[in-house]
């Protein structure tokens, strides 16, 4: 790829999409996103993705969450000498600064704060770096996982080995977060990373909106089978039918090609952020080169080993040379690979084959529901594109195609939803789910 402007859309497919869910007035998430305009910045800084979950009353956590994004882009660019991962943790936690500057200067927003979840796509792998119980996934193949560690009571207590069992069968509240940017002066940001990238990885991050009310193998389903657009409006729209408590914000990005996996060979930045130079200068590989046919050329004439003593010393200066060389490139590089391995992540790893059928039984249950409550509308809405899916489901799961079955019931309950949301027959998102 060139180093001119570039559009990812071939090797990066993306999506992103905030849901004020079904019992809030108002939406305290908030999210961006920014790809690398040319090759040079993405090779020096990556894509960066960022959610934040505001907390606060009022506009309180909505302005904390939106000061998040803002300045974490903005102090991440500032930052650009340094190492990437370096300059991500820095910039979250001067955002936090700002955001607890902000809030001791007006009694309204007095303590408020938002959790915040980062992900750098780089030359190297991802790097992500958080605060708070907002995620990050990655789905690869039939694995889901989750690449930060929740920073909340439940998480905490059970690493420190103060409770044990299952998570669904602990009885604390699992919405206790113990860490969060603004209500303190200081917070501890954590980094993970950096995880290879492969082609076809789906990478997710997203508020606990989502993760409150789905299992991470119905996540790791849904984002292996569907589209990003389509898995992320999936994703909110199973969130919000089992009552959607809380808002809803995921980004997802899949790996098209391999213009976007890590490079072979371990890490290629040092600590300052530079790309690692050859072990050895190629000019000194000529130089040996040269002496040494300098050194054959004096001993064939004189016919003694005297005759050749100068560029023999030469030789012997060169391979000392290079010797050095290859020890302190070396050391470089363990100091690069001990500088650039960060946290303990994943923190959980889930197999999800198994789980795609009880998912199929859940989307029929749900479009069961939703047909019922609906009545003469969806009847009168069945005579486009949805009685096609219907038909092509019930053939999938007749055929045991759980790909087919997952894909066309999870499609029907989003255009079941598009109705409840007042959607029109003649709707193009409907059109195109129908496709």
């Amino acid at each position: 790829m060139s180093n001119s402007l570039i559009k990812w859309d071939s090797v990066l497919q993306i999506a992103s999409q905030s849901d004020v869910g079904m019992r809030r007035t108002n939406n305290q998430d908030n999210f961006f996103v920014s790809l690398a305009s040319t090759m040079d910045q993405w090779n020096r800084r990556g894509h960066l993705f960022i959610v934040a979950d505001g907390m606060g009353a009022h506009a309180a956590g909505e302005l904390a969450s939106k000061i998040a994004v803002e300045q974490i882009p903005h102090l991440y660019a500032k930052y650009g000498g340094a190492n990437p991962a370096e300059s991500l943790h820095r910039a979250i936690a001067d955002a936090n600064t700002e955001i607890h500057r902000r809030g001791q200067a007006n009694e309204e927003f007095h303590n408020m704060g938002t959790t915040c979840s980062s992900m750098l796509l780089l030359p190297e792998g991802i790097v992500c770096g958080h605060v708070g119980d907002s995620r990050v996934y990655r789905v690869r193949q039939n694995h889901i996982d989750q690449l930060t560690f929740d920073h909340s009571l439940v998480w905490e207590m059970r690493a420190a080995g103060q409770i044990k069992g299952d998570m669904d069968e602990i009885k604390i509240p699992k919405n206790v977060i113990t860490r969060s940017l603004g209500p303190y002066s200081e917070v501890r940001v954590d980094v993970e990373g950096p995880f290879p990238v492969q082609t076809g990885d789906v990478y997710m991050l997203c508020t606990d909106g989502l993760t409150g009310q789905m299992t991470d193998e119905e996540i790791g389903v849904i984002l292996q089978n569907f589209e990003p657009s389509v898995a992320g409006q999936l994703l909110v729209d199973v969130s919000n039918l089992r009552g959607g408590p809380d808002n809803i914000t995921v980004i997802i990005a899949k790996v098209l090609s391999q213009d976007l996996t890590s490079h072979a060979g371990g890490r290629s930045r040092d600590k300052d952020g530079e790309k690692l130079p050859p072990s050895v200068h190629p000019l000194s590989w000529v130089a040996l080169v040269v002496s040494c046919l300098i050194s054959g050329v004096f001993f064939w004439v004189t016919g003694t080993l005297m005759g050749a003593v100068v560029p023999m010393a030469v030789t012997a200066i060169c391979l000392i040379w290079i010797l050095v060389q290859l020890v302190m490139g070396l050391n470089r590089r363990q100091v690069a690979e001990e500088f650039a391995n960060y946290g303990r992540g994943p923190y959980v790893h889930q197999d999800f084959g198994s789980s795609g059928w009880p998912l199929v039984e859940n989307f029929k249950e749900v479009i069961s529901q939703i047909t019922e409550a609906s009545g003469e509308n969806a009847r009168k809405w069945e005579s486009t594109g949805y009685l096609a899916l219907q038909a092509q489901a019930e053939q999938a799961e007749a055929n045991r195609n759980l790909q087919e079955s997952v894909r066309n019931y999870g499609k029907m309950v989003i255009a079941l939803m598009d109705l409840v949301r007042g959607k029109g027959e003649d709707d193009e998102s409907s059109s195109k789910i129908a496709e």
